[in-house]
């Protein structure tokens, strides 16, 4: 799925309206339709409903769902926050529909002293601002969105929460943004919707269809995608009758430290699970017995040096090559990951304590091979490129620095960022807290290496290997809960997000 700026979508909607073609109180009416069907089977006609409403096509939205909800048998009061008399054409339209049509009560807001009295079993809508705002909302609007704040009620935020910017929120102020419960967003969520800061705000976000039209979403040019099921399916490689395990690659993990052997038994049972054909791991000595009786599917090639990694041979035999789950940043290892980024010519995916060696190193930005991929999480990313105020200038970030090394970046997170030296942006939208637990970036790592040895491209990797990490969590999950996944869960799980992509369970 593409993700666009608002502006874009202001172009898509005026595009739909002209070649559909369908007048833009008809797209309304089709939008605020789809809302009422998703309200609906959800919230029962005993709970009372206040309508807040702008003065834009937002608020339109708001006037045009009252009437549905009136008609529908609830109980619907709106509310105009009046800081303008100002109010788009549509509105004017919905306003006469709503006066002409229903009893609904419609009250001006002049003051938050006229905040209606709002009890915790009662629904507001939120229809103030929708995604194009560009100012904070202040004055009237900004107190009457601290009183929705304050109420105890159930929020549902129509398009946007009012006061929240479509991407990027820096300057804006958070005081003044609705914490909704729920959000529904029309058609694509926005931008701003990824990024960690602005969850609280959101709630349960969901995208309500309303059939913009698909030439303008085809031709309207954008860096951002959401990766869903429909996208990865075509990436996953099919196996033929006569394929053997040299087939499916041969690779090669540096993992390991004395006290983590863990993150190889992890790592390497991960790749093995995502495909790969063999899978070594050069691994400290003390370490030796720990995987081989682990795990013996995968060989094992012991480090001279038995508490850490020290040495790299030639790795010109193996299909791709993974580093840094648990090696530690000792001068030995140091020395060791200098030799690989200056020797290896082959795939590489490059984690955990690799990373950290590299921000010790920053040097070496310049050794890291073209077209690797790698996996830090916010703090290992801070570490390499600095610390940023928010999640939106830490993607930006991210792109520069994935378009100088000319590397995959993939930042994990609730919405892992996965950029390409060409200024894509691929978010992820799969997996769930309960991932957040020691080894799930371990398993990762295995399963990247898994792809890369089978021959997919460092992008296509990425993007396969994010989504089906974060659908064998949800897996995990749902035969489990969030509190108790641990990472060789979603390795057990992997089968079945296989399976799940290609509809086979």
């Amino acid at each position: 799925m593409k993700l666009f700026r608002c502006d874009q979508i202001k172009q898509i909607d005026e595009y739909t309206i002209k070649e559909e073609p369908i007048p833009s109180i008809g797209l309304m009416e089709r939008a605020a339709g789809q809302v009422l069907s998703w309200f609906l089977p959800r919230f029962e006609r005993s709970r009372r409903i206040f309508v807040f409403v702008g003065p834009g096509n937002n608020g339109g939205d708001g006037l045009a769902l009252a009437r549905l909800l009136e008609s529908n048998r609830y109980e619907t009061n709106v509310y105009y926050v009046a800081f303008t008399e100002k109010t788009s054409e549509d509105w004017k339209i919905n306003f006469a529909r709503l006066k002409s049509d229903t009893k609904v009560l419609f009250n001006y807001l002049n003051s938050s002293d006229q905040f209606p009295v709002i009890s915790s079993g009662d629904i507001i809508i939120d229809a103030v601002f929708g995604s194009g705002l560009t100012r904070m909302a202040e004055g009237l609007a900004g107190d009457v969105i601290k009183c929705i704040n304050h109420s105890e009620a159930t929020v549902i935020s129509i398009d946007t929460p009012s006061g929240m910017f479509g991407e990027d929120n820096t300057k804006n102020n958070y005081d003044t943004i609705i914490s909704a419960d729920y959000t529904l967003s029309f058609q694509f969520p926005k931008i701003a919707f990824m990024f960690a800061e602005n969850a609280r705000y959101l709630g349960e976000w969901t995208v309500l269809p309303i059939r913009l039209s698909e030439k303008a979403i085809k031709n309207t040019i954008s860096s951002f995608f959401l990766s869903e099921k429909t996208d990865v399916v075509p990436l996953l490689k099919k196996r033929n009758k006569f394929d053997h395990k040299g087939t499916f690659g041969h690779g090669l993990l540096f993992a390991g430290s004395y006290g983590k052997m863990g993150a190889a038994v992890l790592g390497a049972g991960a790749a093995l699970r995502s495909g790969i054909g063999l899978v070594t791991c050069h691994i400290p000595s003390c370490g030796t017995t720990i995987v081989q009786s682990s795990l013996p599917e995968a060989m094992v090639e012991s480090d001279k040096n038995e508490m850490c990694l020290s040495e790299i041979g030639n790795t010109d035999s193996y299909s791709a090559v993974g580093i840094g789950p648990g090696i530690g940043t000792r001068p030995e290892s140091q020395k060791a990951l200098n030799k690989l980024l200056t020797e290896c010519r082959k795939p590489l995916v490059i984690d955990a304590d690799a990373l950290n060696i590299i921000s010790l190193n920053k040097e070496w930005f310049s050794l890291i091979p073209a077209g690797a991929i790698l996996t830090p999480h916010p703090g290992e990313f801070e570490r390499l490129s600095g610390k940023t105020g928010n999640s939106f200038l830490r993607l930006k970030r991210q792109i520069e620095l994935s378009e100088k090394l000319k590397c995959i970046i993939v930042l994990k997170g609730a919405h892992t960022s996965i950029t390409t030296p060409e200024g894509n942006v691929f978010f992820n939208n799969t997996g769930n807290p309960g991932m957040a637990t020691a080894g799930s970036g371990d398993v990762l790592t295995g399963m990247l290496l898994s792809l890369l040895a089978q021959g997919y491209s460092p992008e296509n990797a990425a993007v396969l290997g994010v989504y089906l990490h974060g659908l064998a969590g949800d897996i995990a999950a749902e035969e489990s809960c969030y509190e108790s996944i641990i990472a060789s869960d979603i390795i057990k799980s992997l089968g079945k997000a296989f399976n799940r992509i290609r509809d086979k369970g």
